[in-house]
């Protein structure tokens, strides 16, 4: 187990939450608040979660209003705590952007700041942001909605450290894919405890909603779900198909995660592939559009014109970022209006250029074109993509 012994925490016993950074320890001096927490036993479809007493200590004075309507930016860790994050707030302040997602475990598994020695992952964790009371701080002066990124099963570090939790090769070794990435299995329910303990002290810090992203197995694992090495978990004997168990677990992680939240005041959302809407569930990564979203409170669909391929009658989606988006809202308004409780939708757009795709540059026009689609359908909140955190210049986010 080495270092991630004492990481992986179970549901079943009685947790006293993580400290994240030294202004919430007591030793400090800092006046902490204790509450105590419910008793409760909630059944998440096939998993149980077993009553238990849960008791946290924090203390933050943070204080963040919901905006009119969620108009984000993404910024990773090194932005958050390096040079460019002065210049990131002052985009938001100087325009009608009002919120940032910010990566707290990235799409490599680092976590992106240093916690307290207390916590488990300090040994694991990069300073990519030395001070994150201080980047809150910050937001807060300035009245930008705090999002915490995690990517939950695209995880190489986790997978490398401990491999049983990954997927296997035939001869043992951790599988990747095209890119050199691996994945831990959403069937271990170590990993899920792993992602939502991590999720609580992003919480405790102050952050006002946590976002779930790659909350899903690999791309094309239908194709290897026969020949690769792993563990079903409490999914073993289970008599539904390879789809549906993928389905099951997918969806059973969103409603353990959303319910372990219910406590720390903050929002839960879940990113997810926009052509999951368009499908009854995707097959292989076990994304079923309707019941996550049935299990958060924002879903952000990842609606990246050059993420589809011959898609609404559109040849060359990116060529043309208002109609893919018009025609995805309409598909998106009529799967979440059957909804007995629909979450706020907020899907990611593209301020980005993919030349693989095709040679259409996106600036100024592309962008507006893509909210404008959004708004003329009734969806008011984006969020804006960028893996640099390069905006393009002069773009009006008014909706």
């Amino acid at each position: 187990m080495g270092k991630w012994k004492n990481v992986m925490l179970t549901a079943a016993l009685t947790v006293t939450a993580l400290v994240p950074t030294a202004a919430f320890a007591a030793e400090e001096g800092e006046t902490l608040e204790t509450k105590q927490l419910k008793t409760r036993t909630a059944t998440v479809q096939s998993y149980e979660v077993p009553q238990v007493m849960k008791r946290f200590t924090y203390s933050s004075d943070l204080s963040f209003d919901y905006p009119d309507a969620v108009r984000g930016i993404y910024v990773t860790g090194p932005s958050a705590g390096g040079a460019r994050f002065d210049s990131l707030v002052k985009l938001v302040d100087d325009t009608d952007l009002n919120a940032m997602v910010i990566d707290i475990k990235d799409d490599h598994g680092n976590i992106t700041y240093k916690p307290d020695k207390k916590s488990p992952y300090y040994d694991i964790a990069q300073d990519y942001i030395d001070d994150p009371q201080k980047m809150l701080k910050e937001l807060e002066k300035h009245k930008i909605y705090p999002i915490a990124r995690i990517v939950v099963f695209k995880d190489t570090l986790l997978a490398e450290q401990k491999p049983e939790l990954s997927f296997q090769n035939p001869d043992g070794s951790v599988w990747k894919n095209g890119r050199g990435e691996a994945f831990v299995s959403p069937f271990q329910h170590e990993v899920w405890e792993y992602n939502v303990e991590l999720a609580k002290e992003a919480a405790m810090m102050g952050f006002q909603e946590i976002q779930f992203d790659y909350v899903r197995f690999p791309e094309g694992f239908e194709k290897r779900s026969e020949t690769l090495q792993y563990n079903h978990g409490d999914y073993t004997n289970s008599e539904t198909t390879g789809v549906q168990k993928r389905v099951r677990a997918v969806t059973d992680f969103v409603a353990y995660a959303k319910e372990e939240l219910s406590n720390y005041d903050v929002q839960t959302s879940v990113d997810i592939f926009g052509y999951a809407a368009t499908l009854k569930e995707a097959p292989g990564i076990g994304q079923n559009f309707s019941k996550i979203s049935s299990n958060v409170d924002v879903i952000s669909s990842m609606i990246y014109p050059s993420h589809w391929t011959s898609y609404f009658g559109i040849d060359v989606p990116n060529d043309h970022p208002y109609k893919l988006t018009a025609e995805y809202a309409k598909v998106e308004n009529e799967v979440l209006g059957k909804l007995e409780s629909a979450p706020e939708s907020r899907p990611w757009i593209q301020d980005f250029e993919a030349p693989w795709v095709s040679s259409k540059q996106y600036g100024k026009q592309e962008v507006e074109d893509q909210i404008r689609a959004l708004n003329e359908n009734g969806i008011d909140e984006f969020l804006i993509w960028n893996a640099g955190n390069s905006y393009t210049e002069g773009v009006d986010y008014t909706p």
